[in-house]
């Protein structure tokens, strides 16, 4: 299954597809919103849960690349750890290597993303989080008309510090209303 956006390609990870997954999670600037760059071993462990989660659910967090095959990062739902503050619940959420930042392709990637998994699943709301400094973030969650929900607002620990999630909510638009 692939997902076709006017500049972008969604599609399943591939095993070819670990080393750029890794350089992406290896970028300091990329990775600051999450406590800084993690190593090959834990990168590969997460390419892992999103290729597990695609043969379960059917989707996850999809591979973005532009319609040349150069790849951009990723954009999709993923189905939350059981543990997590917010209870069971699935998050929308992205990653664009730094070129590609400010092109929008982020919007464009979540949005198919968005409108795949409703259109297919049964889920009647997709969550996004992420942390008040990353007003990028921000903005895409307000591109795809996801509304801020302060009360769900959360923090977890992250390395020797604590990170506090701010919550917006997307549902499925209803076309009779």
């Amino acid at each position: 299954m692939v997902i076709e956006t006017p500049r972008t390609r969604l599609r399943p990870w591939r095993e070819s597809d670990r080393a750029l997954f890794a350089a992406l999670h290896a970028h300091p600037e990329i990775m600051r919103d999450l406590g800084g760059p993690i190593g090959r071993a834990a990168s590969d462990t997460k390419l892992a849960n999103y290729m597990a989660a695609f043969c379960r659910y059917g989707f996850s967090r999809w591979a973005i690349e532009t319609r040349d095959g150069n790849f951009l990062g990723y954009a999709g739902v993923m189905p939350s750890p059981e543990d997590h503050p917010l209870g069971v619940h699935f998050q929308i959420g992205w990653r664009l290597v730094r070129d590609a930042w400010g092109k929008g392709y982020a919007t464009e990637a979540a949005a198919a993303a968005l409108h795949d998994v409703f259109s297919r699943v049964d889920l009647q709301e997709i969550v996004a989080y992420t942390e008040r400094e990353n007003q990028r973030s921000q903005a895409v969650m307000n591109r795809l008309h996801m509304k801020r929900d302060p009360s769900r607002d959360f923090s977890e620990p992250l390395g020797s510090g604590v990170w506090q999630g701010l919550v917006w909510v997307a549902r499925p638009v209803n076309p009779t209303s």
